[in-house]
């Protein structure tokens, strides 16, 4: 009978190029949420030279080329964005509207979300792009 034990080969599992592709894939998530935004409704703004800083009390408010009105993402009839914005402005009384107008629809459709805002006693900001 063979009591000795037998020697087991010594197993190794090589782990570097494992470690290269975890980096580039922590590398490709990365870029690629920087990259994504949610909150996008798809408009082409019109460019401006000056840029201003943003005030932290803010809500976006978007027009579509179609005249379709959004509201932090939520689609609303123009009849009741007043009553949209209203809960917003009680929140938060030095509230700041962003507007994302599409740069081809009329400036009426601008006025008249203007007025709601000088209505309200809310500051509104147009949305632009800076020139390239």
């Amino acid at each position: 009978m063979n009591l000795r034990k037998r020697k087991r080969p010594h197993v190794e599992v090589h782990t570097a190029a494992l470690n290269d592709i975890m980096f580039f894939l922590l590398l490709f998530f990365l870029l690629a949420s920087a990259v994504v935004n949610p909150n996008v409704v798809k408009l082409f703004l019109p460019r401006s030279s000056s840029g201003q800083a943003v005030p932290q009390k803010t809500i976006n408010v978007s027009i579509t080329k179609e005249l379709e009105y959004f509201v932090e993402k939520e689609q609303v009839p123009f009849e009741l964005l007043e009553q949209k914005i209203l809960p917003y402005q009680q929140a938060n009384p030095d509230l700041t509207i962003i507007l994302f107008a599409d740069r081809t629809i009329a400036i009426e459709n601008i006025v008249s979300l203007t007025d709601i805002a000088n209505k309200l006693k809310i500051k509104l900001v147009l949305a632009t792009e800076t020139k390239k």
